[in-house]
């Protein structure tokens, strides 16, 4: 669930719709920080031509009495948090709703009905002379302040929704996307481990992108199945055309093995013909085995099979042989539950088979060759390593290759195909194949994936 989450976020259509809501958001930040502005500066225009006209009605008062007397008129009816009316007359009298007051922290309007309490707010005030005395008129910022707020409201209450909507049908077209890459990514994984019949089939509402892709998967598919069916033809024609000759050879060649007439260099020429032959037998069927399991034919067969076992199984074929040359052949040990695995046992075995046998037959006698289980990262490991002469670090990706040898190697017998056979195998059980140094040595590392490992109940692995 995590994981499908976290690729949710990383999708494009919601990084698209979270780019579009971003620039969206600072369109009307823009939008809506000049326009407040442009208001604000109008209000205020307003209010300082108001406040203008207001000193210019008491200007025509004709003396300081008179304006005295309409300041306290006037002062009667105004609230003070609404505007302040103060004259301070020639004899020193004061007239009006407040006054400004000043002190260390600024600028204080002081009711004079509220017996001196401070009138908060902000104001735009005015003040000029007027017949020996000063009159002051100061109008409240309150309505500009308000504006403020209405601004940041409309702009809460039209960038909130807008925004939730966008990110609800990103996150709806996201998943839909999402599913329609899933279904691609699984047909590809299909396709990489031989199920050609694997097909994407793009239905309506599907992207254009994506369904032109699902389409060209599946076209490619078809023509690669087509492929792979005309080379299994020709493949099982080979096969059957072979099949007879080689018999016939076979046959052949142990009649005149038979022939008492043979001197000693004819018969040791016709067990090395024989020999030849055996060979030229196992590498034909070892790569109709590669070239079926290419083909993903075992995954039929995949079950639990558990790798301990499995480890203990080929040390016991195979210690007779070591025992012969002088090889240390063991099972190191794993701690906690038996680790199990889906896949086809005797695959899994012939790859061990093939991993000791090259072990075997590639080191000097008195070599030490060790299988072992180990966790990597939730992940199953299973090493074959051994302390003999291993393989340089540049040629390690060549050995993986059919019928590739290295020069040192080219005396021993063998077909070039171990190795090959053993990435065929891996690649079928979506395992990762490494070649390393066990310094000194050669170590093979079988990673598998998480989803394929699991452990085996502890009674099960104690009942064995």
């Amino acid at each position: 669930m995590r994981s499908r989450l976290r690729s949710l976020i990383r999708s494009m259509p919601l990084r698209l719709a979270l780019g579009l809501v971003a620039v969206f958001a600072m369109v009307s930040l823009l939008s809506f920080g000049a326009s407040y502005v442009v208001t604000q500066r109008s209000m205020e225009q307003q209010m300082r031509e108001d406040l203008v006209q207001d000193i210019a009605g008491f200007r025509a008062a004709p003396s300081a009495a008179a304006v005295a007397t309409l300041v306290r008129a006037e002062a009667e009816s105004t609230d003070p948090e609404r505007m302040v009316l103060s004259y301070f007359a020639p004899n020193g009298r004061h007239f009006g709703n407040a006054a400004i007051a000043r002190d260390n922290e600024g600028y204080h309007v002081v009711s004079v009905a509220q017996n001196g309490k401070t009138v908060e707010g902000r104001y735009l005030a005015l003040t000029t002379g007027l017949y020996g005395g000063q009159l002051t008129i100061a109008r409240s910022r309150s309505e500009i302040e308000a504006l403020r707020r209405v601004f940041l409201n409309i702009l809460v209450i039209s960038l909130v929704p807008t925004f939730l909507i966008a990110l609800s049908g990103a996150v709806y077209i996201a998943s839909r996307s999402a599913g329609h890459v899933d279904r691609v990514g699984r047909t590809l994984d299909r396709l990489t481990t031989g199920n050609l019949g694997a097909r994407v089939q793009p239905e309506r509402g599907w992207s254009d992108d994506l369904a032109q892709i699902g389409a060209k998967i599946d076209q490619m598919a078809e023509a690669q199945e087509a492929s792979v069916a005309s080379l299994r033809q020709v493949s099982s024609d080979i096969a059957h055309d072979l099949k007879t000759p080689i018999q016939r050879v076979a046959v052949h060649l142990d009649e005149l093995s038979r022939n008492p007439s043979l001197d000693g260099e004819a018969r040791d020429l016709v067990d090395r013909a024989t020999d030849e032959l055996d060979r030229i037998v196992a590498v034909f069927h070892a790569l109709l085995q590669i070239a079926q399991i290419e083909a993903g034919t075992p995954r039929s067969q995949f079950a639990p099979v558990d790798l301990a076992a499995l480890i203990e199984t080929c040390v016991e074929l195979y210690e007779p042989m070591a025992g012969e040359t002088g090889h240390q052949l063991v099972a190191v040990p794993r701690e906690g539950p038996v680790a199990m695995v889906e896949g086809e046992r005797n695959l899994l075995l012939q790859l061990l088979a093939n991993l000791v046998e090259n072990a075997l037959r590639h080191t000097p006698d008195g070599t030490r060759i060790a299988i072992a289980l180990r966790q990597e990262g939730g992940r199953v490991v299973l090493d074959v390593a051994d302390d003999g002469p291993g393989i340089p670090e540049e040629e390690r990706d060549k050995v993986l290759r059919r019928l590739y040898r290295l020069d040192r190697s080219r005396g021993t017998p063998g077909s070039g195909l171990g190795l090959n056979f053993v990435s065929v195998v891996a690649r079928l059980h979506e395992a990762r194949l490494v070649l390393g140094d066990a310094a000194p040595g050669l170590r093979v590392s079988l990673v598998f994936p998480a989803g394929a490992t699991r452990d085996k109940p502890a009674e099960t692995a104690e009942a064995r």
